[in-house]
C-alpha cells in the first residue's frame, strides 16, 4: 500500500503543539490553546503537564504529571506528526522544566512561545518558588518569545510595575535575564487604555495599546494570546506581524464573549467568534 504522504503534491496541516496544563473548566490551559489553534486554522497537539480542578471561580487542586509521560507525549508527537510552532504554559516543577528545555533541543523546535504562567486570573499562585529559577535559566534562551504579565514580570524581576511609563524598563530587565523577545502586558493596570510593549534582544521595540473592553470574562487572555502568536508563527509570520495578529484576535474575543454568563466568576473568551478553515501547506 503506497503511503499518500510520499506523494508528490501532498499536503499537510500547519501543526500547533501546546505544553501546558489541563483546565477542567475549559477557559484556559490545553482546552483555550485548543479552541485558538482551531479558531486560526491550525492543526492543535497537546503535551499535557498537569491536570488541575478549576472553573471561572479558582483552582481547586493540582496534580502534576510525572516529567518522563511530559516526555513521551512530546517524542510522540514530534517523532510522528512534526511540529511548527509551540506554545508553553504551566510547567509546574523544576523536572518538567527541563523535560521541555531538552525536548526544544532534541527535536530542533521554533517559534516557540513561553507564557510564564505563575498565576491564574483568580489570583491562585500556579507555579513552585523553585521552578521559576529554572524556567528562567533553562527556557528564556531557548524560546523565541515570552509573555508575562504584569504580575507574572514583577515576580520575575521582584519588582513592582507601577505604570504604563514602566513597560519598557521591565521589558529590559526581562531581556536582561536572557530572553530573546517579550511581550510585557500592561492588562493590570488601571485605566481606559491597554498598553502592551514587544521588544526584541536586537533593539527593536514596539508599543501596541488599545481602548479596554469592559468584561468579566477575561479567563484564559494569557493562554489565548500567547496560543495565537505561536498559530500565526507557524503560519509563517514573522514575530511582529505574529504579535499584532494574535493581540487583534484576543480582543476580538473578548469583544464577543463579554456579555455571555458562564460560571459565577471569571468566564472565558469567545474563541470560536469568527473560525477560519484548517490552514494546509505543502508536506515537505
Amino acid at each position: 500500500m503506497t503511503n499518500s504522504h510520499a506523494q508528490a503534491g501532498a499536503q499537510r496541516y500547519v501543526r500547533l503543539l501546546s505544553i501546558a496544563g489541563s483546565d477542567s473548566g475549559g477557559g484556559a490551559g490545553i482546552q483555550a490553546d485548543l479552541k485558538t489553534f482551531a479558531a486560526l486554522g491550525g492543526y492543535g497537539m497537546t503535551a499535557i503537564t498537569a491536570i488541575t480542578a478549576q472553573n471561572t471561580l479558582g483552582v481547586h487542586g493540582i496534580h502534576g504529571i510525572p516529567p518522563e509521560t511530559v516526555r513521551a507525549q512530546i517524542d510522540a508527537v514530534a517523532g510522528d506528526i512534526g511540529v511548527d510552532a509551540v506554545k508553553i504554559g504551566m510547567l509546574a516543577s523544576p523536572g518538567i522544566v527541563r523535560v521541555v528545555a531538552e525536548a526544544i533541543d532534541r527535536h530542533g523546535l521554533s517559534n516557540v512561545v513561553l507564557d510564564p504562567v505563575m498565576v491564574a486570573t483568580s489570583g491562585d499562585r500556579l507555579i513552585a518558588e523553585e521552578t521559576v529559577a529554572v524556567l528562567v535559566r533553562e527556557l528564556f534562551p531557548r524560546v523565541a518569545l515570552v509573555t508575562p504579565n504584569l504580575d507574572e514580570a514583577a515576580l520575575l524581576l521582584d519588582r513592582a510595575i507601577p505604570d504604563a511609563q514602566a513597560l519598557d524598563a521591565a521589558a529590559d530587565g526581562l531581556l536582561a535575564l536572557g530572553a530573546r523577545a517579550v511581550l510585557v502586558k500592561g492588562g493590570h493596570l488601571p485605566g481606559d487604555e491597554v498598553t502592551d510593549v514587544l521588544a526584541q534582544a536586537g533593539g527593536a521595540r514596539l508599543r501596541l495599546a488599545s481602548p479596554r473592553i469592559a468584561s468579566e470574562n477575561v479567563h484564559g487572555t494569557g493562554c489565548t494570546l500567547s496560543s495565537a502568536i505561536a498559530a500565526h508563527l507557524g503560519g509563517g509570520m514573522g514575530l511582529e506581524p505574529a504579535v499584532q495578529a494574535g493581540r487583534g484576535y484576543i480582543l476580538r474575543a473578548i469583544a464577543a464573549g463579554a456579555d455571555v454568563l458562564t460560571g459565577r466568576g471569571h468566564g472565558p473568551l469567545n474563541h470560536g467568534h469568527a473560525p477560519l478553515p484548517q490552514r494546509k501547506v505543502a508536506a515537505g
